[in-house]
Order: C-alpha cells, then sequence, then structure tokens
C-alpha cells in the first residue's frame, strides 16, 4: 500500500511526508536540516499532546476515532507502537516502563467507567528476542546475490544503509503463510516494492526478485 501524502495534516504536513518519502527536492543541506528539526519537533509536540487527549477528548469522540475497519488506521496503530518502542530502546529506556503504567491506568478507569468498579490490574510486559541471522550476514548475502527471508530483508531496511547500492533481492518466501505475523509474505513484497520502488519478478520455487530502481 502506497502511502498517501495528501491526507490531511496530522503530526507530519504533506510536505513532511513528502520529504521523508523520498518525493520533495531540496537541493541545499541546510533545507533539509530544517525540514528534519521541524519533524523532531512536531513529534514530540504530538506527544505531548496525548496528555490533554487522554483527559480531555469526550468519549465519544475518542470511539469515534476508533471505531473504523480501515487497515490503514490499524497499521498506522502498530507503526506507532513499534515507533515508541524502537525510540525507547535505542535511547536506552524502557518501553515497559511506559507500556505497563499506562496499560493498568486505562483499565482502572475502563472499569470504573463501564462496569462501575474497582479493580486490581497486573500487567507484565516481557519480550524475548533471539539472533537469527547477524545483519553483516545478511548483506553479505544480498550482495552475492543469495536469497534472503522476509525477515531478513526486513534487518537491513531500517536504520542501515546496506540496500542504497543494490540493484536486486531475492527473497525465499515460506512454503506456508505465517499468520500469526503482522503481515502475510505476500502483502510484506508488496510493502517492500512499494517501499524501495521496485518491481517484483516472480520466481519458480517460491521465490521473488525485488528489482530496485537505482
Amino acid at each position: 500500500m502506497t502511502p498517501d501524502t495528501d491526507r490531511g495534516r496530522g503530526i507530519l504536513s504533506p510536505a513532511d511526508r513528502a520529504y521523508l518519502l523520498g518525493e520533495a527536492d531540496m537541493e541545499h543541506e541546510q533545507s533539509k536540516r530544517n525540514a528534519e528539526a521541524r519533524i523532531r519537533g512536531r513529534i514530540t509536540d504530538a506527544i505531548l499532546d496525548f496528555g490533554i487527549l487522554v483527559h480531555h477528548l469526550k468519549k465519544k469522540d475518542r470511539r469515534q476515532v476508533f471505531d473504523t475497519d480501515d487497515e490503514r488506521f490499524m497499521d498506522g496503530l502498530t507503526a506507532m507502537l513499534s515507533f515508541a518502542y524502537i525510540g525507547m530502546r535505542e535511547s536506552g529506556g524502557e518501553f515497559g516502563h511506559a507500556l505497563e503504567p499506562a496499560v493498568r491506568k486505562a483499565e482502572e478507569v475502563h472499569a470504573a467507567d463501564m462496569l462501575g468498579q474497582a479493580v486490581s490490574v497486573d500487567v507484565q510486559f516481557d519480550v524475548e528476542t533471539e539472533v537469527e541471522t547477524a545483519v553483516d550476514d545478511v548483506a553479505v548475502a544480498i550482495d552475492a546475490g543469495k536469497p534472503v527471508t522476509p525477515a531478513e530483508l526486513f534487518s537491513v531496511m531500517v536504520g542501515s544503509d546496506v540496500l542504497e547500492d543494490v540493484d536486486e533481492v531475492t527473497l525465499q518466501l515460506s512454503d506456508e503463510a505465517d499468520e500469526d505475523g503482522l503481515l502475510k509474505e505476500d502483502e510484506f513484497v508488496a510493502h517492500v516494492a512499494d517501499y524501495l520502488d521496485a518491481e517484483l519478478r516472480w520466481l519458480p520455487y517460491n521465490r521473488v526478485k525485488v528489482l530496485v530502481e537505482t
């Protein structure tokens, strides 16, 4: 799904979206730095605004915001949480220190408001990660033209310049779709093609070649 840069202004203005998506030409480095500083400021101000929203936005308005079956909205919520998680992790913060009291307070307020009851809430946030493939190994495989999995490709798409000088990437898809993932593999491939402005060439043996325009 291609991002819609012409939506109304949210945290980002249409011009901000165009800049981040590489659709706006800025000849001067100072212009780029100004745009990035403006975006950082808007993100910070938006986060602070949630303190007002959670306490002062009317319940009917909050419900109308979330009463939607638009898949883009759920994708946006997932991306919002991912952004917060990555940002806190990179800065040395603990995501659970923000998540646990937020969920606890929300459950207490919900129970009092909807059920007329006081509740005790136990929230536990636990993440276990297991390194499967190092980013450097993925980079070597891509450079050698060897197939990589969607998860391996994703690992080098975030915070890495591995794909900057790559013309094509071959993806090895699994024989069975992972229904537990946020995206099915074919949906992930479509998102990758949009993100990289690439063409797809489907190959035998459950492989797909991503042709990146340079």
